[in-house]
């Protein structure tokens, strides 16, 4: 069975911005599209940009070090210099609180 701790709150993190968490040792970068919460890996894939610093356009962050993009809700990369995707967590919302799978 997963257990889930709390990382947020909702009322933290305004729609099109990114929250930089940490949990159990990693940085995970938390971002707000459209009152949808996502968590990935903070550090881009390329050489360690911080994904919670970059540009939130729609679904998509750009790292602000090279411009590499990743859609927040997969982890999946969109477009160079990356070619690995980052870890996506799971979330839920409790009573106004954000959590993350552990």
């Amino acid at each position: 069975m997963s257990d889930f701790i709390k990382i947020a709150t909702v009322d933290e993190i305004a729609p099109g911005q990114a929250k930089l968490v940490e949990v159990n040792g990693n940085e995970i970068a938390l971002f707000n599209v459209g009152g949808q919460f996502h968590a990935i890996d903070n550090n881009c894939t390329h050489v360690g940009g911080p994904l919670c610093e970059g540009e939130i356009s729609g679904s998509e962050v750009t790292c602000p070090w090279h411009g590499a993009t990743f859609d927040v809700t997969t982890g999946r990369v969109l477009g160079p210099p990356a070619m690995e995707a980052v870890n996506h967590y799971n979330l839920r919302i409790a009573d106004g609180s954000i959590e993350i799978e552990v």
